[in-house]
């Protein structure tokens, strides 16, 4: 009788941990960045200085995108210890369009699908071994993807 009240006591526990997980991983994510209107402050708030421009940060996204709602890009580097990727659309009414926090063991490299909602320059940043690069890259909007 002892044994099964402590594997239920047990369980109890192991359900409240889980519980408790998703609003310790969420209390990670920067909200506020995401709000963020200024893509320089976007920068600044997310790393706290200033990118350098790295041929290692490599970004595959269309010259022209011909639906502004779904612009693919992929960013990938050769960088070692990649902390993060983040991907920063200038004109964007809110420029962060995504940001990933990357483990040590995961391969550098993300494939989305961001909104555009005009032509813009858009900025892959790598943060890596506690530095942060980046590459830019001017993309042509035939049809903006964030109105309303």
């Amino acid at each position: 009788m002892k044994a099964h009240r402590r594997l239920v006591l047990k369980g109890i526990f192991a359900l409240g941990a889980i519980a408790a997980l998703p609003r310790l991983l969420l209390a990670a994510r920067p909200d506020s960045v995401f709000q963020e209107t200024d893509a320089d402050k976007v920068i600044a708030d997310l790393f706290g200085q200033a990118p350098t421009d790295s041929d290692q940060v490599m970004m595959k996204i269309p010259d022209i995108a011909e639906n502004g709602a779904v612009v693919p890009v992929t960013i990938k580097t050769d960088l070692e210890n990649v902390e993060s990727i983040s991907i920063v659309v200038v004109n964007n009414p809110t420029p962060l369009a995504a940001s990933f926090i990357m483990s040590p063991r995961s391969v550098p490299t993300v494939s989305v699908r961001i909104k555009m909602g005009e032509s813009s320059q858009v900025v892959a940043l790598v943060k890596a071994g506690g530095a942060v690069y980046s590459t830019t890259k001017e993309v042509k909007v035939t049809i903006g993807g964030c109105g309303g």
